[in-house]
């Protein structure tokens, strides 16, 4: 099953950091207690991770009045399998390539 991050934003005042969590609270929301915020740390953000069958599915867990300012990001692991099959000339032809970039690592 995908796995899905949802992020949500909101004012930065004090205020709505706390009425954000109360619609929350109000509306019996599975994220509230479940979601990770970034506000004690001056980042005014909630973030879940769901495993649901589409964005729609990662949307609906939300709140509707936040539904339409959510990120909803699918999310992927990959293995060093999958990169060179991607990076193989069959993979390239077929469009699976990964975009070329240059790394640089601190070190």
């Amino acid at each position: 099953m995908p796995r899905y991050l949802i992020e949500v934003a909101h004012p930065e005042e004090r205020v709505a950091c706390l009425e954000v969590v109360q619609i929350f609270l109000q509306t019996g929301s599975h994220y509230l207690g479940h979601c990770d915020w970034g506000c004690m740390d001056g980042v005014h953000k909630a973030w879940i991770t769901v495993d649901v069958d589409s964005r729609e599915d990662a949307l609906r867990i939300l709140p509707p009045l936040f539904r339409a300012r959510a990120k909803v990001v699918r999310l992927e692991k990959f293995t060093q399998e999958m990169v060179d099959a991607m990076l193989s000339p069959e993979g390239v032809r077929t469009g699976e390539s990964l975009p070329q970039t240059s790394i640089h690592l601190p070190g």
